[in-house]
């Protein structure tokens, strides 16, 4: 896809980033995103909290605050208008906890449902993040536990109770604002979400666009209840497989490290965390601040300089 040439449009789809970034005047640039999905839960207003959340996602990992949010609504005609209802009050009270506010959006009917927003915020251009900027000498952060692909998988095939599935439902609906909150207050050298294209995926656009190479240490990753168990019985997304095929000549990957751990770092997460590159000496620091929102946050890596591979799994 060629660039589109405009001197306003600062961030644009030829970098890979989060969201686009377009300067209004020179002190203020507007961000925005959108995405949307089918169900990945049966509970409605839980759907409503994930898609809401997984759309914010992207205005936190460019380090900004939304302000303004649409909705996009697919809908078909044999269901239930109530069911409609609660998906809407689950993405209406995510935003709100974002703090920002839904100002109407649209519909159409489809024969699954579908839903999600189109996000827009505003901010001072220097203090945008960006994908890019990954440092020697950073280490890695990863806020969210890895393996909602495989765990909404087996849910799918009702492998799962209701109490195995909870962790990774209350995970997928949290926001990435705490994280976002925590960088801004110690300051990133580069920042991404985690979604389909997962841990390895995201973390080689990150490192590709830096021109450094990323030392991953696969014990300190932190893993979805069952999400192990689940691989080694075979419990892949179809997509964990693409993902692979696509990523893996950029990865240097142990060949005793077991396949099961290797499949959850290519398994597309839906409203995944933040991988946040940052000074080695604020490691400490930002843990302390993250923790209480994010349990899971852990430092997963260390930045190298560039090497033949863009990520070295230990």
């Amino acid at each position: 896809m060629p660039k589109f040439e405009n001197e306003n449009l600062l961030v644009g789809f030829d970098t890979s980033d989060d969201a686009c970034v377009y300067k209004i005047r020179e002190d203020l640039v507007a961000i925005q995103t959108v995405d949307f999905f089918p169900p990945v839960v049966d509970d409605p207003y839980m759907y409503g909290q994930i898609a809401a959340a997984n759309a914010l996602s992207d205005i936190f990992a460019m380090g900004a605050e939304p302000s303004l949010a649409l909705n996009i609504v697919c809908f078909p005609d044999c269901l239930p208008l109530s069911i409609l209802r609660e998906i809407l009050a689950g993405g209406y009270d995510k935003v709100r906890e974002a703090g920002a506010v839904i100002g109407g959006g649209h519909s159409i009917h489809d024969d699954v449902p579908k839903y999600g927003l189109c996000v827009s915020a505003f901010s001072h251009p220097d203090e945008i993040w960006k994908n890019t900027g990954v440092k020697p000498g950073d280490i890695v952060v990863l806020t969210k536990a890895l393996g909602s692909g495989i765990v909404n998988t087996a849910a799918k095939a009702d492998l799962l109770t209701s109490e195995e599935y909870e962790p990774t439902v209350k995970t997928m609906a949290a926001l990435n604002k705490y994280a976002r909150d925590a960088g801004k207050k110690l300051g990133v050298s580069a920042c991404t979400d985690i979604t389909g294209f997962g841990l390895l995926g995201h973390l080689s656009e990150m490192v590709e666009a830096s021109d450094v190479t990323v030392e991953l240490d696969s014990g300190k990753l932190p893993l979805l209840p069952r999400a192990v168990e689940l691989a080694e019985e075979g419990i892949i997304p179809q997509n964990a497989y693409t993902n692979r095929d696509h990523f893996e000549k950029k990865v240097a990957m142990p060949e005793a490290l077991p396949l099961a751990l290797q499949d959850i770092m290519y398994d597309p997460q839906t409203s995944g965390g933040m991988l946040m590159a940052l000074p080695e000496e604020k490691a400490d620091a930002f843990l302390e601040e993250v923790l209480p929102h994010c349990p899971d946050a852990a430092v997963v890596g260390r930045v190298l300089p560039k090497q033949e591979r863009e990520i070295r799994v230990l």
